[in-house]
């Protein structure tokens, strides 16, 4: 299955929802390409399991037994039920945009279950292994060179922060505001918040500063430059990431999401209160938030087995 590039264009409805979710829900443009990834592969499927040219989206046999051929579908081309159930949310969205619009009767995807997930807890660093990457990172950073006073700049707005990598790659100069301690971010749905900056963090700033200004012209605002003085690609922030996890057993294999994982799991295993992490976080919703009361319990009952005489 590959992406709906090489599929060819989607049919004018599927368009008009994208444009939709593009002008009024403002996604993102990876979240908008992966709508169109799953819904070119709804197409294809339709067409096969129809076994017709010019079938419509309202023909009664687009409908729920469809669907749920669909994801098996999915399923025989290998994707995990992690993929499958994204597919389907994809999926349910659109058909409930062309009811909105009257263009079908009614949802076909509102009733079909979804594939039951296993509970997976986001990956993170434990204390230990944040210590060993910043103590790594800070050696680097004192080297005085661009890559590696930008690669603290990095760890320490992720971590300290809690910043997703796009809200980071995006970060402006202006954005800072060094004298509260704040950094204005643009979230998911282009939905802006402030979170705090940490002492720390201005301080690598203040170091990162000089060399930026070396190699950057003045018209530029991103914070986090290359040697040529443009703004830093995901892919680079993604690799000094890892160069700087790897340095730890524990942090080995993760990404540069899991110190956004880290940072909201410190904060709870800390006593920080739900909804102040989940404002942090800038989630829409707090049972997205919730996990990390998983992710706390999980350490707590493992504290309890491997250390209670009667825990067996």
């Amino acid at each position: 299955m590959g992406d709906p590039a090489e599929i060819g264009p989607c049919r004018p409805e599927v368009e008009e929802f994208l444009r939709h979710l593009q002008d009024e829900r403002q996604l993102s443009p990876n979240t908008l390409k992966a709508y169109r990834r799953d819904l070119g592969q709804l197409e294809v499927f339709v067409g096969e399991y129809l076994a017709r040219e010019g079938w419509r989206w309202s023909d009664p046999d687009v409908d729920r037994l469809a669907i749920r051929s669909f994801l098996g579908w999915l399923g025989r081309k290998g994707l995990a039920k992690r993929s499958v159930a994204r597919k389907l949310a994809a999926t349910r969205t659109f058909f409930s945009f062309l009811h909105l619009e009257e263009r079908i009767p009614s949802n076909p995807g509102r009733t079909v279950r979804a594939p039951k997930l296993e509970k997976r807890l986001p990956g993170h660093l434990s204390a230990s292994d944040v210590d060993t990457v910043f103590e790594y990172a800070e050696n680097r950073a004192a080297e005085n060179t661009l890559q590696g006073s930008r690669a603290l700049v990095i760890l320490e707005l992720l971590y300290g922060s809690g910043l997703r990598l796009a809200e980071l790659h995006g970060l402006d100069v202006g954005a800072l505001d060094q004298r509260n301690g704040q950094v204005r971010v643009l979230g998911k749905g282009s939905k802006e918040r402030i979170v705090p900056v940490t002492g720390s963090a201005l301080r690598a700033i203040g170091r990162y500063e000089p060399r930026r200004s070396e190699v950057t012209p003045r018209e530029e605002d991103a914070l986090l430059v290359n040697a040529e003085g443009g703004r830093l690609s995901r892919r680079s922030i993604q690799a000094a990431v890892r160069d700087a996890l790897g340095q730890a057993a524990g942090a080995r294999g993760l990404s540069s999401h899991a110190l956004r994982h880290s940072f909201a799991t410190h904060l709870m295993d800390a006593g920080a209160d739900l909804l102040a992490v989940k404002e942090l976080l800038g989630h829409v919703s707090l049972s997205t938030t919730q996990i990390y009361t998983h992710t706390s319990k999980e350490r707590l009952l493992r504290v309890y087995r491997e250390s209670h005489p009667r825990s067996e």
